[in-house]
């Protein structure tokens, strides 16, 4: 643990305008919850501070679509994602909020800190005001087209379509949100952070005193400094979040990137009056786990905020990691394109630490990864099942079936291959505790899987279902050292698999042991009594993921639907145009496929005219039986023309949906052939 007394550990404050994604578990919270479940099993000091991000425009608009307050929301997403956690199994020591009065009371007081120290400057700046709301509006109240890549429906802060970072001002034909007039300049004046003041500091701090950070996040730390940093403006005027506690302050709040990363100290602050020792005690070691979109804050942002207060430790490492895709789509809250962890609970029941297990060694720890639903079931059907609970079952099995469910001695054949199999259990807890000390979860828990494939190739070489009627000593000692194995792996996968470590030492009746227990080839002692066996793991059907998938191109659809912009309207025509075309109801008497075509079908229609031929491309959308007695609307003096050698007159009325299918136009009631329609 290097020469640190305690370990500070944080996570990202996931943001309260919607439930907790597979995204937000893989990059943040599986990786921090493992790691700090390592560090306890060790007996070391250490916290995991946690809390919900309740401040900021998402939140006010997501309000103001519903119809109800920002208090609301930030309410009812708060208690779907701690409970989501909790069900999860995440170890939080505290998990708090940033709209509890603890925290509006820390950000106030850090603000107020900075500002009596002269660490703030005061600038005057052009933003968009909104004269119908008369209000000034932050970033996302504010859309336009992008001047990047022409996309209608940027925000004031970013183009979602092409990623760039923007400037309100930077938008063409910009839009208020709240009032969907066109916003006017006007001045206002804010507090910055000088960033370019803390430069030096930070260029040294980062880019020479941390070389060991993960390249992810020391080379994006290294493009901000090298463009130059600039001062950064730390309140808004909004009137949601935490009030600039000074004076001018009026109607502005704290920037939510100044008061959330606050949310870590004033959580610390709610779970021990001893807090000052994680925070401002040198011989803590305070690590950030966050995803990649917030590395700039943690590590130039909130250093430069501490260092400014004077009084705080800065960060020792920032693990972030990159994103989780979902099915090849970046995961998106505002198009449901996500696993909720709260829906995975429902559907998979108990199945947690499989969800943890394929977030793990999926980890998007170097570069974005992609979350698939056939790989989650391969995952858990080829790997838990197939190599870690067969494993264990096999184990535990053979031990009722040939001792009763007591645990045999050593036999008193041994070979060099026993004691060369038990020589690699510390192995593997090395490798593992290696890779956990330098935050590389996909590789530790790779390692923790060894062990299981270590216990399943010793059972597959050495045969004891074989052996048992010719050599009962060779049979004791193999299932000793079997046992052996299967005692380590229910210590060693307990951080990455604490449901299932429970349920494996239930099984084995073996409480109390260790991380330092690890490697130790006598956890269970002769005559021990092994309780009955139970699977760890069970297989996900196809049945079960196919429902998954359905939900998915569900959401798909929808979002298709709703991206589908309408048609502008046409150059208008005359009324005397328009009584040119003789539009009556007909009934489809007859149809067939045209042949050698896909689209064309070859329809007889009734007109109350008379009975013609129109060939109409919807073959892909119905068949010819189904049409046949159905009524359509048919425009009767369209000039004939031929199409595939047929000589079409006329042309039915169509309708397109959302989906892009066509759809016939009837009427309410069945009405004569040949009634007109106007």
């Amino acid at each position: 643990m290097d020469n640190f007394k305690r370990t500070l550990v944080t996570t990202a404050l996931p943001y309260a305008n919607g439930p907790v994604h597979i995204g937000h578990l893989a990059g943040v919270y599986v990786p921090a919850d493992i790691y700090v479940r390592y560090l306890r099993m060790k007996g070391e000091d250490v916290l995991l501070i946690g809390g919900s991000d309740e401040h900021g425009v998402p939140i006010t608009l997501k309000a103001k679509n519903e119809g109800v307050t920002p208090q609301d929301i930030v309410d009812r997403y708060h208690g779907i994602i701690k409970k989501a956690f909790a069900d999860f199994g995440m170890t939080f020591d505290v998990y708090s909020r940033t709209t509890s009065e603890t925290h509006y009371e820390t950000a106030s007081e850090f603000f107020k800190t900075l500002h009596e120290k002269g660490e703030f400057v005061e600038k005057v700046s052009d933003q968009y005001y909104d004269d119908e709301a008369k209000q000034f509006l932050a970033d996302r109240y504010i859309t336009g087209t992008c001047p990047h890549c022409g996309n209608d429906g940027a925000y004031g802060d970013q183009c979602e379509s092409c990623g760039t970072s923007l400037n309100a001002t930077d938008l063409k034909n910009p839009v208020s949100v709240i009032s969907g007039s066109v916003p006017v300049v006007k001045k206002t004046k804010h507090w910055y952070l000088p960033l370019d003041k803390h430069e030096p500091f930070l260029k040294k701090w980062i880019l020479e005193d941390h070389k060991e950070w993960k390249a992810n996040v020391y080379g994006q730390c290294k493009s901000w400094i090298d463009l130059g940093l600039q001062p950064r403006a730390v309140s808004r005027d909004l009137n949601w979040g935490v009030p600039v506690p000074v004076e001018g302050g009026d109607g502005k709040v704290l920037y939510v990137w100044f008061d959330a990363p606050i949310g870590y100290i004033s959580a610390t602050k709610e779970l021990t009056p001893e807090w000052e020792k994680y925070w401002k005690d040198p011989e803590t070691k305070m690590l950030h786990f966050i995803g990649k979109d917030n590395i700039v804050f943690h590590c130039i942002v909130f250093p430069a905020m501490l260092k400014a207060e004077g009084s705080y430790n800065l960060p020792e490492n920032v693990p972030a990691n990159e994103f989780l895709n979902l099915e090849g789509d970046k995961i998106s809250t505002s198009r449901n394109w996500a696993v909720w962890l709260h829906e995975y609970l429902e559907d998979f029941e108990d199945q947690q630490d499989v969800l943890r297990y394929v977030l793990c060694a999926n980890a998007p720890e170097t570069k974005d990864n992609d979350f698939t639903w056939k790989d989650f079931q391969a995952r858990n059907n080829n790997e838990l099942v197939a190599i870690l609970g067969n494993f264990v079952n096999r184990a535990i099995v053979l031990t009722h079936k040939y001792y009763g469910g007591k645990a045999p001695a050593m036999g008193s054949v041994v070979e060099d291959f026993d004691n060369e199999t038990l020589a690699q259990i510390d192995g593997i807890v090395k490798k593992v505790e290696a890779s956990l000390n330098t935050y590389r979860f996909r590789e530790a828990v790779k390692e923790m899987m060894n062990l299981a494939r270590l216990g399943n190739k010793y059972l597959a070489d050495t045969e004891p279902w074989k052996l048992i009627k010719t050599d009962e000593e060779r049979v004791k000692t193999i299932m000793y050292v079997s046992l052996q194995i299967t005692a380590n792996l229910s210590v060693l996968m307990e951080p990455f698999l604490p449901f299932s470590a429970v349920k494996l030492q239930t099984m084995l009746n073996l409480f109390g042991v260790n991380w330092e227990d690890l490697g130790r080839t006598d956890l269970i002692p002769e005559g021990h009594e092994i309780n009955k066996p139970e699977l760890l793991f069970a297989k996900i059907e196809d049945e079960q993921i196919q429902k998954q998938l359905d939900k998915l191109e569900a959401t798909k659809t929808a979002n298709e639907a709703a991206a589908k912009t309408v048609e502008p309207a046409k150059d208008n025509i005359s009324f005397d145009d328009f009584t040119k075309m003789d539009i009556r109801v007909g009934t489809i008497v007859s149809a067939e496929k045209v042949a050698k075509t896909k689209k064309l079908l070859k329809l007889e229609v009734d007109t109350g005219i008379d009975v013609r031929t129109v060939v109409s491309g919807i073959a892909e959308y119905y068949q010819a039986d189904e049409i046949v007695g159905k009524q359509v609307n048919i425009l009767v003096n369209l000039a004939p023309r031929k199409i595939k050698g047929i000589e079409s007159q006329g042309m039915i009325l169509m309708a397109e949906d959302a989906d892009g299918k066509f759809v016939f136009i009837q009427p309410s009631v069945e009405v004569k052939p040949g009634s007109g329609v106007s």
